[in-house]
């Protein structure tokens, strides 16, 4: 269990609060250890203590825990599949939130850098990009020396990282124009879903939603497409909880009018699945209208295989050739409802898949700094070896971000190979499902 976050409270930001809270909470990783591997938030903190004068936290500066805390990609892994001391556990640990106080107290103090909050106004990019998505697009691509070496020295974007492309047509446009025909004779005919699109596939790659609303209606479900903001998910990484509160409270008045209609939600990207069912609800946990809303939201992994085991999926998947290898994404992972990814991929008839359960590295905005890209290549390695070693037809990753990151690490580590085995795309999961489908 999770304890709510208490960001209102002046205490949270009460540095010397903070230090005790940091210090006691790093202690006990210390003597624990068992995330060692996990990330390099971890590795920094030991090396820290093990290089100081009595090899305990004693010695160690609180001015040096600064670069812990920048390490943390706020994947959530530790608290999910390691850590034996989260509550109820009396130690009461909860080390990504704890991260989360130190980047809350940063924004408090004005200790973001201005590039850090450009990032994360997701809305104002999307809405700028979109009407000119094809130079945008040249601007950002990999191996556009001239820009992408002056966005690492101005804005701190490493040059070898792969940016999300622009579209356009957004996905909420396409959706008022094509409304897909939905099979009245599907084992689920009367459903009614509202996606929520978020802001990645809303301006960056409008195609997973246009799968999903696809794959539901085949199956029977009337779909409607709603996005009021992007779910905050990019300012809670530099700690603006004001800003994801009050993001929040507004997509959930929106989306609560179709529930109130008998529509149940759906998140396209796990990260803001991850919020409205979690996150949103541990930041405003006495708001009754995120409580309701958190008990009827679904990945839509979830909701699909939902479907699959209440009353069946449409007749007409056709097989994978070569079959699929899965990697399913930390914030997937974190909503502690299995891996759904799998479980829908598995429906598919005839068709080997294979699965990849660890972090990719890539950490979201994090990843793209110039600061953390090597970081994140290193920690994304294993998972970059398994998807080649594993070599399916398709490689799919439930977070098209992460998708994209294990890419560049089996380019990596390609490089110097006469046969390559690197996929041009890695999907996300309901892509596969709607070509199965003949979409």
């Amino acid at each position: 269990m999770r304890r709510p976050i208490d960001w209102e409270n002046p205490d949270f930001y009460d540095s010397d609060k903070l230090d005790q809270e940091l210090r006691r909470i790093f202690d006990i990783c210390h003597g624990c250890r068992r995330c060692f591997n996990l990330c390099e938030s971890f590795p920094k903190l030991f090396d820290l203590i093990d290089d100081s004068e009595t090899g305990e936290l004693d010695s160690v500066s609180s001015g040096d825990f600064k670069p812990v805390v920048d390490a943390c990609t706020m994947c959530d892994m530790c608290f999910m599949t390691k850590c034996p001391y989260v509550p109820p556990h009396e130690f009461n640990l909860d080390f990504p939130h704890l991260m989360l106080r130190f980047r809350a107290i940063k924004n408090k103090n004005g200790d973001v850098s201005i590039v850090q909050k450009q990032v994360s106004q997701t809305d104002r990019n999307g809405k700028l990009a979109a009407p000119v998505a094809g130079l945008t697009n040249w601007g950002t691509r990999l191996g556009n020396k001239f820009t992408r070496s002056a966005m690492e020295t101005v804005a701190g974007i490493d040059k070898k990282a792969a940016l999300p492309k622009f579209h356009g047509k957004t996905f909420v446009a396409r959706a008022k124009q094509d409304t897909p025909e939905v099979n009245l004779d599907a084992p689920a005919s009367g459903r009614k879903a509202v996606l929520y699109a978020t802001c990645f596939v809303n301006y960056n790659n409008p195609n997973i939603g246009v799968a999903a609303r696809n794959v539901l209606a085949k199956n029977g479900v009337i779909s409607e497409v709603v996005y009021p903001k992007c779910c905050g998910m990019p300012k809670l990484e530099h700690g603006d909880i004001a800003a994801v509160a009050q993001n929040a409270r507004e997509i959930a008045s929106e989306l609560l009018r179709w529930v109130d209609k008998g529509y149940d939600v759906i998140a396209l990207v796990p990260s803001c699945a991850l919020m409205l069912k979690f996150e949103w609800p541990l930041i405003l946990p006495d708001n009754e209208d995120i409580k309701r809303l958190s008990s009827v939201t679904y990945d839509v992994a979830e909701y699909v295989v939902g479907i699959a085991k209440n009353v069946g999926l449409a007749d007409g998947l056709e097989p994978v050739v070569g079959g699929v290898t899965v990697h399913l994404a930390c914030h997937a992972r974190a909503q502690n409802m299995g891996p759904k990814a799998a479980e829908m991929l598995r429906l598919l008839p005839d068709t080997d898949v294979d699965v990849i359960e660890r972090c990719s590295g890539h950490g979201g905005s994090w990843g793209i700094m110039h600061d953390n890209f090597e970081t994140g290549i290193k920690v994304g390695k294993p998972v970059a070896r398994d998807a080649i070693e594993k070599s399916k037809g398709v490689l799919v990753s439930e977070c098209p971000l992460a998708g994209s990151h294990i890419l560049q690490g089996m380019e990596r580590l390609q490089e110097d190979k006469d046969e390559k085995r690197v996929k041009e795309e890695a999907p996300h999961p309901i892509e596969i499902l709607a070509k199965s489908y003949g979409f």
